[in-house]
């Protein structure tokens, strides 16, 4: 068998395919979670039943892309391989819900309805006649709670009930033509025979003869107006005779929470109050984790260098793989908090209430409150947010979004941050305040302010007549489910370390050869000048000298010229290449850099860096100078591989990520040299 999980945005679906399919698709308490369609299986009576995720719509009329792709597979599918469409519909919002069951149902599928979130009701002052209901659609309606499981047998015992004679009819297109409904072919019922005419602007542009295109347009707007008000004059009187509210004598907790956080000026406040928590938490919670991995690696590093024989292999991995790989994961604690937090806000119903509050202050730079979810999502990574963006009806704010997501502060520099803002602050409190997590505060919102910067500048140069509005549905708050926020922080964690470790792990092994293997007449040169050198320092100079004369030391030095007036030099030059491939590299990378360059068995990043000297003018590498300079640069360039090719992938076009690159990287370039020879 083959069923189909459609419905309204934010009813559920997610929650009941993982319930029903055993699988990890993500899911959240915020519209527009699922944006491409997912797959999975499941066995009832021996029989194995395949189970299709859509993403939510409000309708059979798409505005967002996420929308196009349920239109399209619905109606790709009206004659076959669809045995039953299970309608997931949020209980306490039955009559919005309705409008596209009537859809579905009028296109002669066979529909069960599944009233999720029914532990919601009460909460609501709400009953539903669930008896009368069925009666009045024609169709089984079954109650589950897929948060909690309940009613999920009953659900997979109906779905082989569902080949029941069609439904209620609720809208018939007896406007239309009778011979352009005739000429549509495979089509079992008018209105599926229209919607197929629809689907196809141009074909039915050329079949229908006579008024001009404007005219068309205005008749199918018309057409389209009027039956959206029929359908929902009869979804009412269903709604009447169905659905009872209780005598309500307060405002329900949703009502109560929302009066503060979407005040104009608390829930700006609140939403800023947040964001410290988060980045002091950070720190606060993630030292003690921090110590312990670093000192298991410098522990790992120093027995493997005195118990394996000095060959090839043991020199790649103490000098090489290692430090590349202790480089990213000292700072996985610091990652699983934001993740972690940044999951229970979503799961809450927290988020969406931010995009509420922010779409006036979004919409003067040429986004809408809907653009605020995946630039808050780039705060974890860019990718799935940028994909995100396919529930943002309008064209020129899904682009503009797109082009500007990957300014915020992903994860992936959340290591640089963490690496750059303990050269410039020891551990300790100031006021109570970590200082550290108040720096990495100001990078996130230095992103942000420059998303909306470059948004603005988008506005004025893309040019589009189409209006932009803003339609959201703010969810009821919940509690969050701790399964769904193991599981959201799993995936999230796995996905970095595996996609990161692999990253670092080639770029480590890479590096280790370049940095520990050069011309062997400057080598043979190296030796030769400190043959008779007896300082206790020698070991550490021959290793400097031949780290220079490296493959690496002479690519760094290719690039120092172009480099040098942002006051970096040529090892971290090395890092600036390395980290073009992801920006978490750029902690790998320093790690493996020095560690090749070093006789110190320590493995502790941050010491070693503080300890470093520029040759040229004596001074330590890293001043306060340089490092804003570096946290800058790392702030807006362009260094994620991953995320060109999914703008590629969204736009459908090399223009943009050309684009995305070069204004970035551009950009970087400028800021990093203005702060850094102005603070000089």
């Amino acid at each position: 068998m083959h069923i189909v999980l459609v419905g309204n945005p934010n009813t559920g679906k997610s929650t009941l395919f993982n319930t029903l399919t055993g699988q990890t698709q993500k899911i959240s308490n915020l519209p527009g979670t699922t944006i491409e369609e997912k797959t999975g299986h499941f066995f009832h009576k021996d029989v194995k039943v395949h189970v299709t995720d859509l993403p939510g719509t409000y309708s059979l009329y798409p505005n967002g892309e996420d929308e196009q792709i349920t239109a399209k597979f619905i109606l790709e599918h009206i004659d076959n391989k669809i045995n039953t469409i299970v309608f997931v519909a949020d209980a306490g919002n039955l009559e919005r819900n309705l409008l596209l069951y009537t859809q579905i149902s009028d296109l002669g599928l066979p529909v069960i309805l599944a009233l999720n979130m029914m532990d919601m009701l009460e909460s609501k002052n709400l009953e539903v006649d669930i008896p009368q209901l069925s009666l009045e659609l024609q169709t089984l309606v079954v109650p589950v709670n897929a948060r909690k499981g309940e009613g999920l047998q009953q659900l997979k015992d109906t779905i082989f009930k569902s080949n029941q004679a069609l439904q209620n009819t609720f809208f018939n297109p007896v406007e239309l033509q009778n011979d352009l409904i005739k000429n549509a072919e495979g089509s079992s019922t008018p209105y599926s025979k229209w919607q197929r005419i629809y689907s196809n602007y141009k074909q039915l542009k050329n079949k229908l003869t006579g008024p001009s295109n404007e005219d068309l347009y205005l008749q199918t707007d018309k057409l389209i107006a009027d039956e959206t008000e029929k359908r929902f004059t009869k979804i009412s009187e269903i709604i009447a005779k169905t659905v009872k509210k209780k005598v309500e004598k307060r405002k329900n907790p949703t009502q109560r929470i929302d009066s503060v956080l979407l005040h104009p000026v608390y829930g700006f406040l609140i939403f800023f109050t947040t964001l410290f928590i988060i980045f002091q938490s950070i720190f606060r919670l993630a030292e003690y984790p921090k110590g312990w991995i670093e000192t298991c690696f410098s522990v790992a590093t120093t027995f493997l260098k005195s118990n394996l024989p000095d060959n090839v292999f043991s020199q790649m991995l103490c000098d090489g793989i290692l430090p590349g790989l202790s480089g990213v994961i000292v700072f996985l604690p610091q990652i699983i908090i934001l993740f972690l937090i940044l999951a229970l806000l979503e799961d809450s119903g927290y988020m969406t209430r931010v995009s509420f509050i922010t779409d006036r202050l979004m919409r003067k730079f040429g986004l809408n409150g809907k653009s605020v979810i995946p630039l808050i999502g780039g705060m974890a990574c860019a990718i799935p947010s940028i994909m995100a963006t396919r529930n943002i009806e309008n064209k020129k704010d899904r682009l503009i979004t797109i082009l500007v997501t990957p300014l915020m502060s992903c994860s992936a520099r959340l290591p640089v941050y963490t690496l750059l803002a303990g050269l410039l602050f020891v551990p300790e409190n100031t006021y109570g305040i970590d200082m550290r997590g108040l720096l990495i505060l100001g990078m996130y919102l230095l992103g942000f302010v420059m998303a909306l910067l470059f948004a603005f500048i988008f506005k004025l140069i893309l040019r589009q007549k189409q209006k932009s509005f803003f339609v959201l549905e703010l969810p009821d708050y919940r509690l969050p489910k701790w399964q769904n926020i193991w599981m959201t922080l799993k995936l999230k964690t796995k996905d970095f370390v595996f996609n990161a470790g692999k990253i670092i792990l080639i770029v480590s092994v890479i590096l280790w050869f370049l940095a520990s293997h050069g011309p062997e007449k400057k080598f043979a040169a190296i030796d030769a000048r400190y043959a008779q050198y007896t300082a206790p320092d020698k070991d550490a100079k021959v290793k400097a000298d031949q780290l220079e004369a490296s493959y690496a030391g002479s690519l760094g030095k290719l690039i120092e010229p172009t480099i040098k007036p942002l006051g970096y030099d040529w090892k971290i030059g090395i890092a600036l290449i390395t980290s073009f491939a992801a920006r978490e590299v750029f902690v790998g990378t320093v790690s493996t850099i020095y560690s090749v360059g070093s006789v110190d068995d320590e493995q502790l990043i941050g010491a070693t860096l503080s300890k470093q000297v520029n040759q040229n003018t004596g001074l330590k590498t890293y001043t306060l100078p340089v490092v804003l300079s570096l946290l800058v640069f790392y702030a807006f360039a362009m260094q994620c591989i991953s995320t060109l090719a999914v703008t590629y992938r969204e736009t459908k076009s090399m223009k943009w990520p050309i684009v995305q690159f070069v204004y970035m990287s551009g950009f970087a370039y400028l800021m990093s040299l203005i702060v850094y020879q102005t603070l000089s």
